[in-house]
């Protein structure tokens, strides 16, 4: 009876951490969204559903920070693939006003994504994505200030969960974290 009762905790236990076999640093669920990609395609959480999959926030006239983050998100998406892992990219626009799908379609582009795993969204309001960034992924997204198109914004990269759930944030700048999440994603799934 005492083996039974503490298979029942651990259980109870391991269901309330999510029971993955990485270290987490979050637990915040992703509230529903359908948004616009770069072919002009709606994506929503739903398509998502049971996938794992890596987000961040960038925009395309990002003179800092958006760089590195999406020269990494590339050499992540070709990680994955020599890897054989199985995860969707997503890059959330944080100034949908410039970030048409079209903008995105040729960022992506340049960068050399390949679209069938990695999409970049757009098509909602600036205070929607703000509001967005924030309670599901606790990212900061502040607004330009006056006189500059540089928008402020949080450098993680997250790690998604098939049930939509923000599981872990990794610093999307360094390169370093690139292992990580690859060693991660393998552990997952």
């Amino acid at each position: 009876m005492k083996h039974l009762l503490i298979l029942a905790g651990l259980s109870i236990f391991l269901s309330a951490c999510g029971g993955y076999p990485i270290d987490t640093t979050m637990s915040k669920k992703v509230s529903d969204f359908e948004f616009t990609t770069q072919d002009n395609d709606k994506m929503g959480l739903s398509d998502l559903e049971g996938e794992w999959w890596i987000a961040d926030f960038i925009f395309t006239n990002c003179t800092t920070v958006c760089l590195p983050m999406t020269a990494n998100l590339a050499s992540l998406q070709t990680m994955l693939k020599e890897e054989g892992i199985d995860a969707q990219l997503v890059s959330f626009s944080v100034d949908p006003e410039h970030d048409s799908p079209e903008v995105l379609k040729d960022y992506g582009d340049s960068y050399g994504a390949d679209f069938s795993n990695w999409n970049f969204l757009t098509g909602y309001d600036f205070n929607t994505i703000k509001e967005f960034s924030i309670k599901s992924f606790k990212n900061l997204v502040t607004e330009a200030p006056d006189g500059s198109d540089q928008v402020t914004h949080g450098t993680s990269f997250f790690l998604v969960s098939p049930e939509g759930e923000v599981i872990k944030n990794y610093g999307g700048v360094q390169s370093s974290a690139l292992d990580s999440i690859v060693e991660d994603l393998k552990k997952v799934q």
